[in-house]
């Protein structure tokens, strides 16, 4: 089968259109649990057989014994929730409860204790279309039909991560809160080339940077089990979807949960990691930075009570090994903001040599907000890593007039687009041997583009780091955004407040009803 250009086989737009017809009237954020769960279901059912059957194959091993799938890390299935039973009571009409009851089976086996509190249980409730389930189990028993067994579990994995994707485009504002856009991934992935190590985001999503670290060490001749994953989230339904992604991809990951969060709650208090990315919720104001005052994790400042999004930078710089770097993304006023002391953390941290690289991003390229965003690379030691001494040095790229339009209001970069980010990153902190060896020339600034700027140039505008005051740019502000882009992500705005206006005028009105009778 022919790759599409982001690498996804090319039939999942097709799976996930006939997918999507299928949900009716349901909405987005309720029918992806549905159809992930029957892909994982199908994925850990798939992977079982295939296992099942080289073991009954084999005159020296027992096919019925959960240890041997233990040791190959694949999940005993029982009889009553593999694949084939269901496909065969799919017409059934109560083909939910025997899902759910499939569910609770896998999460039940004492093997499996990976999973419990994972998996969805709901698909036999009464609004859930049972047709709508029985159709759709139909549709996934093709994945792979005509595949070995374990091109069938490569390409559920392809179907997992481009059905989250998918839902994240069609949830909008709330399916950016699960998944970052691959591309903005794939461009940290690249810029950090996390080989070998400890790798850790600190709100993990839906994991996909785990994914594309993984995707990335596969793709360039390494071993899977060259690094080491770990992560937390706070939102539980979040974290259900990335334990399912993540053992759909065939990682193993240490993946913690709390309802208080990284900030509150630290389950990883003591990791050192290697590679950090991560993208925090921009600008939160509700972080509860006031009950943090003194927090150990503050070394460059407190961070306001009104805006976490130096205490995100702070906490992943405090969790970085002595030679490690960080990716992270942030919205643009962690660049330039002077309120409530962050311009002070901001130059605290650029004194001290933290931030390696700022790239500005265009606008439009998250599914959560139109706000243009950037991503801060950091690094403990920038005269170590194997690189060139590059202390006293930050490069600044400008990538806002890369990306292409997939629809009318997001934007994508091309593996031309990521290629140039990567690559000007790459040559500019390698040493002049690595740079023949690997066919590069040396590292150049290319006005409107990169700059590499000197800290003395960094303080002269005043520890600032919006890369548009480096690389030569017309104008700084200038986002690369067309004025029809700008003009609809300025009337989805309008009309989102517009919404808002009315729901409180309603909640107002009804508050005043309720009173008049006392009064």
């Amino acid at each position: 089968m022919a790759k599409d250009n982001n690498g996804d086989l090319g039939f999942t737009a097709e799976l996930f259109k006939a997918a999507d017809k299928l949900r009716g009237n349901l909405e987005p954020s309720e029918y992806k649990h549905v159809a992930l769960g029957l892909i994982f279901l199908k994925y850990i059912s798939d992977a079982f057989e295939g296992l099942h059957a080289r073991l009954t194959a084999d005159e020296y091993a027992d096919a019925e014994d959960p240890e041997e799938y233990l040791a190959e890390n694949v999940f005993w299935v029982p009889t009553e929730a593999r694949w084939p039973f269901l496909q065969a009571n799919a017409k059934r009409p109560e083909i939910g409860k025997l899902i759910d009851e499939a569910m609770e089976a896998i999460e039940r086996f004492p093997s499996n204790e990976g999973l419990k509190g994972v998996l969805p249980k709901n698909y036999a409730r009464p609004t859930l279309n049972k047709t709508m389930l029985g159709e759709l189990i139909d549709l996934f028993s093709n994945i792979g039909l005509h595949d070995s067994k374990d091109t069938a579990k490569d390409l559920l994995g392809r179907v997992y991560e481009y059905f989250l994707s998918g839902f994240a485009g069609s949830e909008g504002k709330r399916g950016g809160e699960f998944f970052t856009p691959r591309s903005v991934v794939r461009t940290l992935v690249e810029m950090l080339e996390p080989y070998k190590g400890r790798v850790y985001d600190p709100c993990c999503g839906s994991g996909g940077m785990f994914v594309q670290s993984e995707n990335f060490i596969e793709e360039h001749g390494g071993r899977r089990n060259d690094i080491a994953v770990y992560g937390q989230e706070i939102n539980h339904t979040t974290w259900r979807l990335a334990k399912m992604n993540l053992a759909v991809q065939g990682i193993d990951a240490d993946i913690r949960w709390n309802n208080e969060g990284s900030f509150h709650r630290d389950e990883l208090p003591d990791l050192k990691a290697d590679f950090i990315l991560a993208n925090p919720p921009f600008n939160i104001s509700d972080w509860g930075g006031e009950r943090l005052a003194e927090d150990t994790r503050w070394k460059f400042g407190k961070p306001p009570n009104g805006n976490a999004n130096f205490g995100w930078l702070q906490h992943i710089i405090h969790h970085l090994a002595p030679r490690g770097t960080a990716g992270v993304v942030l919205a643009n006023g962690s660049m330039s903001s002077q309120q409530s002391g962050e311009g002070e953390i901001r130059k605290a941290m650029i004194e001290r040599d933290q931030v390696d690289c700022m790239v500005a991003l265009p606008g439009q390229l998250f599914y959560s907000t139109q706000i243009p965003a950037c991503l801060w690379i950091l690094a403990r030691d920038k005269s170590a890593n194997g690189h060139r001494d590059r202390r006293g040095e930050i490069l600044f790229i400008d990538a806002r007039k890369l990306g292409f339009m997939v629809d009318r209001v997001r934007r994508e970069f091309t593996a031309d687009d990521i290629e140039k980010i990567t690559g000007a990153y790459h040559r500019w902190r390698s040493k002049p041997e690595t740079r023949v060896n690997n066919g590069w020339a040396d590292y150049a600034d290319e006005p409107g583009f990169c700059k590499s700027a000197s800290l003395e140039e960094v303080r002269g505008h005043g520890h600032v780091l919006t890369p548009g005051r480096y690389v030569g740019a017309a104008d700084a502000e200038d986002d690369g955004v067309s004025f029809a882009e700008k003009f609809e992500g300025l009337r989805e705005t309008l009309m989102a407040q517009f919404e808002e206006g009315r729901r409180l005028e309603k909640a107002i009105e009804a508050a005043l009803a309720a009173d008049l009778p006392n009064a």
